[in-house]
């Protein structure tokens, strides 16, 4: 009973710990692949996506930030609303302008269909990049042309209008930002706003250390102009982060009910172990062995337990994981999860300083229950026998 008390503890806390790494990994991956890690703007009074006012591209952190070793890549993008309409129906979107130095490392690997559209060329390009959500809203195929409708600053004025070609279709899972953004070529937002080819809406950088990210994005403050504002996604998407930060209050709980549930187990076999050996435990005092060196057999005999319990439950948690991980047989909500099924994330030092906290944790517990040992008289355990 201990044994498998010990090795489901240990399946469920290595679950714990996959899938709510997990969740947290690909959460924070689909906000920074449409918003990067950091992101640099004007310093007005515009709270929406839109881009309004410019941005020169002439600026000492712009194509390296080399003042911050830990910023890997910096980007200038620009957005703007607008209108896809069909013959029988229309959506609003965000067209998101990038150029030849966007990563879309991280876009790639939530195409379906197509490709990444080319925006290399010196030519504007007329390639887009759209969500399958809109695809099935609009009932958009790859290949089919797309009619965009861009409103000027003054609604008198006659609405700018674009062609589009669809090359790619893309589902990230995250049905917020799915719901409002195509890629379409950053200098198709520069002529419709009428700005300069060196005029971008905001830049996005990436980090490599996303644990120091708010350190990291005070000193992205602090070297930038004054006319400048910047922002981490953390501060952007507060409400997301928090409910992420909520998994590893989870994990804990479940972690200290799974090691608790274990040692009570745990007690209970070492306290039938030692009714058990009574007699044994007299006649070892009555040839002189101590207290102490009698409790120690007995706790390494826990750790003998203890170590099968978390064998045969690392087997079963990490044969688990990698199944899902693997074929995905447990799906989620993406409304709710922002994910279509249960991702795994769980390093290797992770499990071994899992599994060291639970043996050392657990015998710790039953440190406890062996000074039942010290209260045995070896005359009355005769009795026993």
């Amino acid at each position: 009973m201990a044994i498998t008390a010990i090795a489901l503890g240990m399946v469920m806390m290595l679950i714990a710990i996959a899938t709510g790494g997990g969740l947290q990994q690909k959460i924070r991956e689909k906000i920074v692949a449409f918003h990067g890690h950091i992101q640099i703007y004007n310093y007005d009074n515009n709270a929406s996506e839109v881009s309004i006012k410019p941005i020169s591209i002439e600026q000492d952190f712009y194509p390296k930030f080399t003042e911050i070793p830990e910023i890997t890549h910096i980007q200038a993008v620009a957005t703007k609303g607008g209108i896809v309409r069909t013959e029988s129906s229309y959506e609003a979107i965000l067209a998101k302008g990038v150029g030849a130095d966007y990563d879309w490392r991280q876009m790639k690997g939530f195409i379906k269909e197509g490709r990444i559209p080319d925006f290399t060329s010196e030519d504007i390009s007329n390639e887009i990049l759209i969500s399958e959500y809109f695809a099935n809203r609009l009932q958009f195929k790859l290949g089919d042309n797309c009619h965009a409708i861009f409103l000027k600053d003054e609604t008198s004025q006659i609405p700018n209008q674009r062609n589009f070609k669809i090359v790619g279709i893309y589902n990230s899972g995250f049905q917020e930002f799915d719901a409002t953004y195509i890629f379409t070529d950053i200098r198709q937002i520069q002529r419709i706003n009428q700005w300069k080819s060196d005029q971008v809406g905001n830049f996005e950088l990436f980090t490599n250390n996303f644990e120091k990210i708010q350190e990291i994005g005070d000193r992205v403050y602090l070297e930038t102009m004054s006319n400048l504002d910047s922002q981490t996604i953390v501060q952007k998407f507060p409400f997301i982060f928090e409910w992420l930060g909520m998994f590893d209050f989870n994990i804990y709980l479940i972690i200290g009910i799974m090691v608790v549930v274990g040692g009570f187990n745990m007690i209970t076999a070492i306290l039938v172990l030692i009714l058990e050996k009574t007699p044994m435990i007299g006649t070892l005092k009555s040839l002189g062995a101590t207290d102490m060196s009698i409790r120690k057999i007995f706790l390494y005999n826990a750790a003998y337990i203890i170590s099968l319990g978390l064998f045969w439950g690392n087997l079963l948690g990490l044969l688990l994981l990698y199944l899902q991980q693997k074929y995905s047989f447990v799906k989620l909500d993406p409304n709710t999860y922002y994910v279509t099924e249960v991702p795994i994330h769980i390093g290797f030092w992770s499990v071994i300083a899992l599994n060291f906290c639970v043996l050392v944790l657990c015998l710790l517990i039953l440190l406890l229950p062996t000074y039942v040992i010290s209260k045995i008289s070896p005359t009355k355990s005769m009795k026993f026998s």
